[in-house]
């Protein structure tokens, strides 16, 4: 495919799916997510759903995603990583979109098939940006942070849900009560943060979103209908241990990186060149 398709086919796909984000948020007369297919994605419908104020990252990500969308548009640095990204990111707009058309629509049980493929498309997008370097600031801000906080946010939104589909479709648990289950699922968010910060050396974008989500699933869990303190704390818990792991990660990779730097330079002498071939 041409880059200009390939441009042409973000920068399409970007509208799509801002335009069904203004659908879904109930703005263009349409019910609000939280309320669509009978409240199945409300924040009390399962142990493991974000309070409203949550969902309010995706102005941020939209914000991106449009900004993204005319940036490669237009001639840079980035072309090639551009075009390596342009597959992954149409298919993530658009799942995006049926995403929302699926709720909207009431078919619960198609929006899990698509929330996993976008997932696993969003992988895909960080997997090109963890092995290509932006080119600067406002790339690695537009292109990186943007796509961070998308796969981390995704990441939440699946396991939410996940809970919401197996809810509505009579999953009882095996017998466990709810504070068993969103322990267990805070856990493996968490768990799936702290592989994020070590794959990802230690990129803050995904690790914030996906602390956001988890601050909000414990404050719903804290109060409302649906309260659950042993969630609440494992939400809490998940959240910081992705926090510190990144942290961690990112000033172990900070120093290994100034450490190779300052032996670089140690090992060159007036000329520039290596010592060893200086004579």
């Amino acid at each position: 495919m041409k880059r200009i398709w390939k441009r042409i086919a973000v920068a399409v796909s970007a509208v799509v799916a801002v335009v069904g984000a203004f659908v879904g948020s109930g703005a263009a007369g349409g019910t609000p997510i939280q309320d669509a297919a009978g409240g199945a994605l409300s924040a009390s419908s399962t142990a493991i759903a974000p309070d409203g104020p949550a969902f309010s990252i995706w102005s941020v990500i939209y914000v991106g995603l449009l900004a993204y969308a005319v940036r490669q548009c237009f001639r840079t640095a980035d072309d090639d990583r551009h075009a390596r990204l342009a597959v992954p990111v149409v298919l993530s707009l658009l799942l995006n979109a049926a995403w929302i058309l699926s709720v909207q629509f009431g078919f619960l049980w198609l929006s899990e098939p698509i929330i996993v493929a976008l997932l696993v498309v969003l992988v895909w997008v960080f997997a090109i940006l963890r092995r290509t370097r932006p080119s600067g600031v406002m790339s690695a801000i537009v292109t990186d942070g943007t796509f961070g906080l998308y796969l981390g946010w995704v990441c939440v939104a699946t396991a939410a849900n996940t809970a919401a589909v197996l809810t509505a479709a009579g999953f009882r648990g095996f017998g466990l009560g709810q504070d068993v289950w969103g322990v267990l699922v805070a856990a493996v968010a968490g768990l799936v943060g702290v592989l994020l910060a070590v794959w990802g050396r230690g990129r803050l974008a995904p690790t914030a979103a996906l602390a956001w989500g988890l601050a909000w699933v414990a404050v719903a869990r804290l109060d409302g209908p649906l309260v659950s303190t042993p969630t609440a704390v494992a939400a809490v818990v998940a959240a910081a241990a992705a926090v510190v792991v990144t942290l961690v990660v990112r000033a172990r990779v900070g120093w290994v990186a100034g450490r190779a730097g300052r032996g670089g330079r140690a090992g060159r002498g007036a000329s520039g060149l290596p010592e060893r071939q200086m004579s």
